[in-house]
């Protein structure tokens, strides 16, 4: 496994937005976002306090903490890689719109927050393509090497994750990440928002490790025990569409509606609470959501959206 630190934060000056009306989806509340990288500046605070919109999105989830249902499992897609990269800031050289990804791992049953549980996540950047395939390009077409097959299949695709495991094309890292929660089973990401790729609603994949140890190897033993998906409210979808660099990206949107994975179950199916100013959400956005999972499953997501079997060989692209 690669292990990497993380990266130095820019020197932000962020200013206060006064009398901003400020819009909030998927759940209840608002989040006070102040200026231009308030997202990156966030995450540079570490969880201390009177960190703005870190601390505030903490507590939004924590004042919902009634007990959830089991967060929906959802298929890993083709283009997962196990790097390991510890750190909180993923956006290397990407750009885009500021997005501080604030997540909880909580137990389903108990509604206890998991400790020392590791919360990986991955995306396209903001032209829809992947590190570590980016010879594919926007989406690599969505389906991995070779002609699709055309009899029924007998189990789950080779590589591991729902749609087949696509080869990699090259060693970058760019928006991928891992971290281990705090005592409250919080973790906040540093990213840009995501773009979209042929066939897909714009998203955010995740998985949550349990049972293991964090080593200078990356992360050892313990199992997967949940893979999902995060998802963006059409509206801020909409927004950032026309600002560079998303405004280059050509390729036919596929709304949340209209997506073939989006289990449309809300919070439950992976719907982010997001809040930023509805007149410049280049300004920065904050996505929330606790997932409540099961410490002991083991979830691998080579399976349907809903859990079920491996879906059925397809034209669409890949997730």
């Amino acid at each position: 496994m690669t292990n990497s630190s993380d990266e130095p934060e820019n020197d932000v000056v962020s200013r206060v937005l006064s009398r901003r009306r400020m819009l909030t989806l998927g759940g209840a509340g608002a989040v006070a976002l102040t200026g231009l990288g308030a997202a990156a500046h966030a995450v540079a605070q570490d969880a201390a306090p009177g960190s703005g919109p870190l601390d505030t999105a903490k507590a939004g989830l924590l004042a919902s903490g009634a007990c959830m249902r089991l967060a929906t499992e959802q298929i890993e897609g083709p283009y997962y890689i196990d790097y390991e990269l510890f750190r909180k800031n993923v956006v290397e050289d990407r750009t885009g719109v500021p997005l501080l990804l604030v997540l909880r791992a909580v137990d389903a049953t108990t509604c206890q927050p998991i400790r020392n549980s590791a919360v990986e996540i991955w995306h396209c950047d903001a032209s829809g393509v992947y590190s570590g395939y980016t010879d594919t390009g926007n989406g690599g077409g969505g389906l991995p090497p070779g002609t699709p097959p055309t009899d029924a299949p007998t189990g789950p695709p080779p590589g591991g994750g729902g749609g087949g495991h696509a080869t990699p094309t090259d060693d970058l890292t760019w928006l991928r990440g891992i971290q281990m929660t705090d005592r409250q089973g919080f973790v906040a990401f540093r990213t840009v928002f995501p773009g979209w790729y042929t066939g897909r609603a714009v998203h955010v994949h995740t998985k949550v490790h349990t049972g293991g140890t964090r080593t200078s190897a990356g992360y050892t033993g313990g199992r997967t025990c949940h893979t999902g998906q995060f998802y963006f409210a059409e509206n801020a979808v909409v927004a950032t569409a026309d600002i560079a660099p998303y405004s280059a990206n050509g390729v036919e949107r596929v709304t949340l509606d209209e997506d073939m994975i989006y289990p449309g179950t809300g919070t439950q199916g992976g719907l982010l609470r997001l809040t930023y100013d509805r007149r410049h959400i280049e300004r920065g956005v904050v996505g929330s959501l606790t997932m409540a999972v099961d410490p002991a499953a083991e979830n691998e997501g080579g399976g349907a959206p809903g859990g079920g079997p491996a879906p059925a060989p397809s034209t669409s692209p890949g997730a």
